[in-house]
């Protein structure tokens, strides 16, 4: 019993383990999208207007980061409102993973800060690493079997709740906070902000399911690497064959 035990809290924290570092390479995409300045990911269009609303002094001074775990936590309060007495309370930990993406993101726009697209090739291919970089690291995330993110989690609470198709249910939901998105553009400077809301982040919504379904049958790899145990023991047997092999 003991040792099984052991062996789940093992595989749990593996498992968590390639979690983070799945919304690593998530974030590095959306920061990428971000940088490019055609238009961000929709997930961030909403935290990308705020936190420039915020260095202008017209909302509280957050960065992307911060203002997408704000949005993240709203997302999971819908999800409650929606699902009531439905809820799992194990849904909550979306919330300790909604945080753990925005911290990323604020490094990951950190590590972006030099990157500077000034013609239109280079934002472009900016923004199309950045799609694809954002894809492998949903594909990533999905494999490793814990709970979802916010923005996936409040579509598939409006499925549950009211029979609405996931994949209707989430465009639904995208438009809505690339609209809501651009409301606040006007509200606060009184016009579209294309570097927020524009071509890329159309291009995003687009490609990213895309590359998404077309990278989805070589990802067995990742399945085998989540289903591996990591273990001292086995380390410290390995690097003593490798430094002793046998005659």
């Amino acid at each position: 019993m003991r040792k099984d035990w052991k062996e789940k809290a093992v595989m749990f924290a593996w498992q968590h383990l390639l979690l983070i570092i799945s919304l690593f390479i998530m974030t590095l995409g959306v920061a990428l999208c971000v940088r490019s300045d055609l238009g961000s990911s929709v997930i961030s269009t909403i935290p990308f207007v705020m936190s420039i609303a915020g260095e202008s002094g017209k909302a509280p001074a957050m960065t992307i980061g911060e203002y997408t775990y704000c949005m993240n936590f709203l997302l999971v309060g819908l999800q409650v409102l929606v699902l009531r007495k439905k809820f799992e309370p194990v849904q909550l930990f979306q919330l300790l993973i909604g945080f753990f993406f925005g911290f990323l993101l604020d490094i990951n726009m950190w590590l972006t800060a030099r990157l500077v697209c000034e013609t239109f090739i280079v934002k472009l291919a900016v923004q199309l690493g950045g799609c694809l970089i954002l894809a492998i690291g949903i594909l990533f995330e999905i494999r490793c079997g814990s709970v979802t993110m916010p923005g996936e989690g409040f579509p598939v609470a409006l499925s549950r709740a009211f029979g609405i198709p996931f994949s209707k249910a989430k465009i639904g939901v995208d438009i809505s906070l690339v609209a809501i998105a651009v409301a606040l553009g006007f509200a606060y400077f009184g016009t579209w902000l294309w570097n927020v809301v524009g071509i890329g982040t159309l291009l995003a919504m687009v490609l990213v399911g895309t590359l998404v379904r077309l990278l989805e049958p070589h990802m067995a790899w990742f399945g085998h690497l989540v289903c591996y145990r990591p273990g001292f023991r086995r380390y410290i047997y390995g690097l003593a064959r490798f430094i002793y092999p046998r005659k």
